[in-house]
């Protein structure tokens, strides 16, 4: 299992876990973003700097089979062995395609993730789930393979805009929905003008936390691990149209508009309150805006949840709540009612 560490010195405390792991070879994998911006934070160490250093291009829209395949070709180019150690410093995109890569290298290499993005430290550096989209579909091939360590620093999330700050917010919304009304209640009521970052990292820490004790539970997501999905199912159809039209969104952003219409299929099938429901559609519309869909859009984005790795069989598999902390993992919605969240996610929005 993986160990996270909240680092408030990054160069000394990756400097320890790189030297407390075997391994010949270093490798330091990042976007061309990390490079410019992140790469310094870390590079006054000699166990970096000595590191041979992968170059990626940024954006999900990159993290794909072509930029996979150059990760390898750079690790057995220069000479990696089963003993290698990767070290993926960057967001979601970084992670999941260097953990992937790890995980596939000689069958396996250890590696270490530091996430560069509230994104990536709150959800896809934590957990083990590494992948590529592939086909249009978000995540389609992947593998669950957990870092040695992940070590999150506050250091990076000073250099993000308020968008990536809201993007990364957006899976802790989901994270203190499956979990309580009193974590709810506190981001509901964050300020974002200015950011008051001490607060956010405690709320960093808390959401990270409540996603380790999830995991821990079920690393492989035959079960609990599931409720992890709020909001994805539809998110991730979201995201993909997106791609699909040349016109990439951000992985929080797709999350929280999710959220609208899967808490909406929850108020229908679960019972979840209405005023918890209204209450959080305000605090996302407010924040996150609306991604511009029509009904004409509806067919293609219900193909994409047909494609969802939850489902079993040709029914689309949702995880839904019955009230806040209150997780009913496994609920299935036809066409219909999906279409009726995605009308229902339209009015809410304003479009």
């Amino acid at each position: 299992m993986q160990e996270i560490i909240k680092s408030n010195h990054i160069v000394s405390d990756l400097e320890k876990v790189i030297q407390g792991i075997h391994h010949d070879k270093r490798f330091v994998l990042t976007d061309e973003h990390t490079s410019t911006y992140c790469f310094p934070l870390i590079a006054s160490s000699e166990l970096i700097r000595t590191a041979k250093q992968i170059v990626i291009p940024p954006n999900d829209t990159n993290k794909n089979i072509e930029n996979l395949s150059w990760v390898w070709k750079q690790l057995t180019e220069n000479g990696a062995t089963r003993h290698s150690l990767l070290i993926n410093l960057g967001g979601g995109m970084v992670t999941d395609l260097g953990g992937f890569a790890a995980a596939t290298f000689k069958r396996g290499i250890k590696y270490i993730n530091i996430p560069t993005t509230l994104l990536g430290a709150v959800d896809a550096a934590v957990g083990g789930k590494t992948g590529i989209n592939f086909e249009g579909y978000k995540n389609e091939i992947g593998a669950f393979y957990p870092a040695e360590y992940v070590l999150i620093s506050s250091k990076f999330f000073r250099t993000l805009d308020k968008k990536d700050i809201l993007s990364g917010f957006a899976e802790m919304l989901k994270h203190s929905l499956i979990h309580s009304q009193t974590d709810w209640e506190k981001l509901l009521s964050f300020p974002f003008n200015p950011i008051d970052f001490e607060e956010l990292n405690e709320l960093v820490f808390r959401s990270v936390s409540i996603k380790e004790h999830i995991v821990e539970k079920d690393p492989c997501e035959k079960d609990i691990r599931k409720a992890l999905n709020l909001g994805h199912t539809i998110g991730h159809a979201f995201e993909s149209f997106a791609i699909d039209n040349k016109k990439p969104i951000l992985h929080g952003y797709a999350v929280a508009w999710g959220l609208i219409a899967e808490l909406y299929l929850s108020h229908r099938l679960c019972d979840f309150p209405k005023d918890k429901l209204l209450k959080t559609i305000h605090f996302i519309e407010k924040h996150y805006g609306a991604f511009p869909i029509t009904c004409d859009d509806y067919e293609t984005l219900y193909e994409i949840m047909t494609h969802d790795k939850k489902n079993e069989g040709d029914r689309v598999n949702f995880t839904l709540l019955s009230d806040i902390g209150n997780v009913k993992i496994n609920q299935t919605a036809d066409k219909k009612l999906i279409f009726e969240a995605l009308d229902f996610y339209r009015d809410s929005v304003g479009l």
